[in-house]
């Protein structure tokens, strides 16, 4: 972890919780004042499933998934979602009782676009995003605004982690929040960061991939 002051949130299920790591770090847009690790979420088969079997719990039987949009390297996670959402005992409206999982592919200037195969999957779709956390908000707004340029519908946004309850005018539904989990969690513009104006120094550089120490 990047600093000495990293600890687990922790539930009632062992296989459910949150890592964490007290500091200063610098993300692409923000400064923040912890690292949430979502890593082995991201990778364990256990810790995936967990968190699928959390957020499921949000999708009724109302809502149409057709299709799992994956930020974040949360494919494990993503797969297991669709398995749940798919299972006998849970109702699932869309038309051909399957699920895909997909991945966007990112350009140079950050923007998600998808490929002439995998744009089948996407128009006229409902599509769930899944993300690893969202707090500033970007790269969920990207995959929305994706989304409905290739004119798919948008069902939703998913996260481990999550700052907000809504993004762009849809719902964030999330295993942990800063409301009950992180209360003292803060986000600052990289401009208007007052533990740079204090001169404390940047533990990591810190994105969807993982830290990385300074």
């Amino acid at each position: 972890m990047p600093t000495e002051n990293s600890y687990k949130i922790r539930t009632q299920n062992r296989n459910l919780f949150l890592r964490v790591s007290k500091g200063h770090f610098a993300t692409s847009h923000s400064h923040i004042n912890y690292f949430i690790d979502v890593t082995t979420q991201k990778t364990r088969l256990s810790e995936a499933t967990a968190v699928a079997k959390e957020l499921v719990t949000y999708y009724n039987h109302s809502t149409i998934v057709d299709t799992i949009l994956c930020l974040d390297g949360t494919e494990v996670i993503g797969t297991c979602l669709a398995n749940e959402l798919t299972r006998e005992d849970f109702v699932n409206l869309n038309a051909h009782q399957t699920i895909y999982v997909v991945t966007p592919e990112h350009t140079t200037g950050s923007q998600l676009i998808f490929r002439d195969n995998i744009v089948p999957m996407i128009e006229g779709k409902h599509v769930l995003i899944l993300a690893a956390s969202v707090t500033t908000g970007y790269t969920a707004q990207s995959a929305i605004e994706a989304i409905k340029y290739y004119n798919g519908i948008v069902a939703g946004v998913s996260a481990i982690f999550a700052t907000v309850d809504q993004c762009a005018g849809y719902p964030v539904r999330s295993v942990f929040n800063p409301n009950k989990d992180l209360q003292d969690f803060e986000t600052y513009a990289s401009h208007d960061c007052p533990m740079c104006k204090k001169g404390e120094k940047i533990n990591a550089l810190v994105n969807s991939f993982g830290y990385s120490k300074l």
